[in-house]
C-alpha cells in the first residue's frame, strides 16, 4: 500500500511538473521597421493584435538585432552566440565587394555550423516538441531546420525571400502548396495552429518558431487588406518625401500601401495564433516573443533605377523614421527591432522597459522561464532578461556591438558600431570616419557628436576594438588595385 501511495504521489508530481512547463511561441518578422508597427508610432499601418500583445507584455523600446540583415541575426537568436562567434557575418550567400570599393570581400560561412547548438536542440532534449515554420535562411540541404534540432520543418530551406513570391504556385523545397492562389503566411499559420494544437492534445510542452517571410521583398499586396490601404494612402499630397544621406536615399514617408497590407498580413496571423492559445485554454501557460531579423527596407544607393511597379523610386518600400535609414545600415533603422516578450507570470502586463537587449539574449531567457538554467558556455553573447520582464524599469548597463565588414546592396560599406549607455559609435571604414551620437537626446542620429565629444569617441572606439580583438572578428583587406599600391 505504501508503495503504491508513494508511485501515485510522484505520479502526481511529475505531471504537475509537465504542466508547469510553458510552451513558447516565438514570432520572427522579416525585414519589419522599428516603427512599422502601432505601439511604436505608426499611423499609416495598423497593426491591432501586435499593439495587444504588447499591452499584456513588456515592450522593449531598445531592442535590438545582432545584425542588419537577416543570416547573421537569425544565427544570433537560435544560438545565443555573436554573429561573428559563428561566422555568419552577412546574408547568404552575401554580397560581394564591388571592383571600385576600398576593401576586399571578406569570406565567412555559408551556412550555420552543425556543430553549433541550437535552442531547439536545447529545448529538445529536455522534453520540448519543437517546430519551425517559414523563412530559415541558414544554409542549403543538410542544414535545414530539421538538422538543427526542429521536429517538424514547414517551409525552411535556403532562400531568403519566399521563391515564386506569397501566392501558389510557388516553389518552395519544404513547402508544397495546397491550392492555387494560397497566400503563404496565411498557410504557415495554418500550420503552426495545427502544430499547437496537436501538442496540447498529447499534453507535450511546446517550442514553436513562426518566421515570417512577410515583409520581405517582392513586395506583394495582400488582397484581403489591399483596399484599406489603398484608401489611406490618397490622403498624402505629393511625392514620396526622399532623405538624403551619405551613400543613401531613405524614404521619408510611410504611404506604400503594398507594404501596409503586407504588415497587416502579419498582424491578422499574430492575432490568429494568439486566439488559438486562447481557444485551446494555454495562454496562460504560453511564453510569447515577437521580434523582426533587421530593420524595414527603406534606403537605397543615390541614383538607383526603379525597377519596382509597386510605387516606390530611388528608395526602398519603407520608412524607419524616426529612425535613420534602414536594412543593411547599423544607423538605428537598421538594428532596432519591434521588441515584445509576454511570460504569463513573470513579466507585467501593459509595461515598458528602455534597458537596452539584443536578439543573442532570447536563448538564455527561454532557457531559464522553462526551468532549465541557462547556459552561458553556449549562449556566449547573451544574457537572461528575465530580470527585465519582472522589473522593466530597471536600467541594465551594458555594451552592445555589431561587425558589419561586407558591402550592402542599400548603400552601406563595411563598418562597425558600439552603444554603450545612451551613446552610440559608428565606425565607416571607407571613409576613415567615425560617428558619435547620443541616443537619448537624438534618436534620429542627426547630430554628430564626434568632435564636440573627442574624449567619448576615443573611449569607445577602443573598446570596440578590443572587442574585435578578442572575439576574433575578421576585418576585410584593402583592395590594393583600388587604393593604388598593388606593388
Amino acid at each position: 500500500m505504501k508503495n503504491r501511495l508513494t508511485f501515485l504521489f510522484l505520479a502526481v508530481c511529475s505531471f504537475s511538473f509537465a504542466q508547469a512547463q510553458p510552451n513558447f511561441v516565438f514570432f520572427l518578422v522579416d525585414d519589419l521597421g522599428w516603427a512599422d508597427v502601432g505601439c511604436n508610432g505608426s499611423t499609416f499601418y495598423e497593426t491591432p493584435n501586435i499593439d495587444a500583445l504588447a499591452k499584456s507584455g513588456v515592450r522593449f523600446t531598445d531592442g535590438y538585432a545582432a545584425a542588419s540583415i537577416c543570416s547573421p541575426t537569425r544565427a544570433s537568436i537560435v544560438t545565443g552566440r555573436h554573429p561573428v562567434r559563428v561566422d555568419v557575418t552577412d546574408w547568404l550567400p552575401g554580397s560581394k565587394a564591388p571592383k571600385n570599393g576600398k576593401f576586399l570581400h571578406v569570406e565567412d560561412r555559408e551556412n550555420l555550423a552543425l556543430e553549433e547548438v541550437t535552442i531547439a536542440e536545447v529545448l529538445k532534449e529536455n522534453g520540448y516538441k519543437t517546430f519551425f515554420a517559414g523563412k530559415w535562411h541558414l544554409g542549403d540541404e543538410g542544414y535545414y531546420p530539421e538538422d538543427q534540432g526542429f521536429d517538424i520543418n514547414i517551409g525552411g530551406h535556403d532562400r531568403g525571400s519566399p521563391p515564386g513570391g506569397y501566392y501558389a504556385p510557388w516553389n518552395n523545397p519544404r513547402l508544397e502548396a495546397k491550392s492555387k492562389g494560397e497566400y503563404l503566411t496565411e498557410r504557415l499559420t495554418d500550420e503552426t495552429n495545427r502544430f499547437i494544437a496537436d501538442s496540447t492534445k498529447e499534453d507535450e510542452p511546446f517550442f514553436a518558431y513562426l518566421s515570417y517571410y512577410n515583409v520581405h521583398t517582392p513586395i506583394q499586396p495582400y488582397q484581403k487588406r489591399i483596399d484599406r490601404y489603398t484608401e489611406k494612402a490618397k490622403s498624402f499630397e505629393g511625392e514620396t518625401p526622399v532623405i538624403e544621406m551619405r551613400d543613401g536615399v531613405s524614404r521619408g514617408r510611410q504611404d506604400n500601401a503594398d507594404l501596409a497590407s503586407m504588415v497587416a498580413a502579419v498582424d491578422d496571423s499574430v492575432g490568429a495564433v494568439l486566439a488559438k492559445l486562447e481557444d485551446l485554454g494555454i495562454a496562460d501557460n504560453t511564453v510569447v516573443i515577437f521580434f523582426s531579423d533587421n530593420g524595414g527596407l527603406c534606403t537605397r544607393p543615390p541614383g538607383m533605377k526603379d525597377t519596382s511597379k509597386t510605387g516606390y523610386k530611388k528608395v526602398g518600400p519603407g520608412c524607419n523614421l524616426p529612425l535613420r535609414a534602414g536594412k543593411g545600415w547599423l544607423y538605428e533603422g537598421g538594428i532596432r527591432e519591434a521588441t515584445i516578450v509576454r511570460a504569463p507570470g513573470t513579466s507585467k502586463p501593459g509595461t515598458i522597459c528602455s534597458s537596452p537587449v539584443m536578439s543573442t539574449d532570447f536563448f538564455p531567457t527561454i532557457l531559464e522561464l522553462a526551468g532549465i538554467g541557462t547556459k552561458p558556455e553556449l549562449h556566449k553573447d547573451g544574457v537572461s532578461i528575465v530580470d527585465l520582464l519582472k522589473s522593466p524599469e530597471t536600467k541594465k548597463e551594458r555594451s552592445l556591438y555589431w561587425h558589419y565588414p561586407h558591402y550592402h546592396g542599400s548603400g552601406w560599406s563595411p563598418g562597425g558600431a558600439i552603444r554603450k549607455g545612451d551613446w552610440k559609435l559608428i565606425e565607416f571604414w571607407e571613409h576613415d570616419d567615425a560617428q558619435l551620437y547620443n541616443l537619448a537626446e537624438d534618436i534620429g542620429e542627426q547630430n554628430d557628436l564626434s568632435e564636440e565629444k573627442p574624449e567619448v569617441k576615443a573611449a569607445l572606439i577602443k573598446e570596440l576594438v578590443d572587442w574585435r580583438k578578442q572575439i576574433g572578428a575578421v576585418m576585410p583587406e584593402l583592395n590594393r588595385k583600388q587604393s593604388g599600391s598593388e606593388n
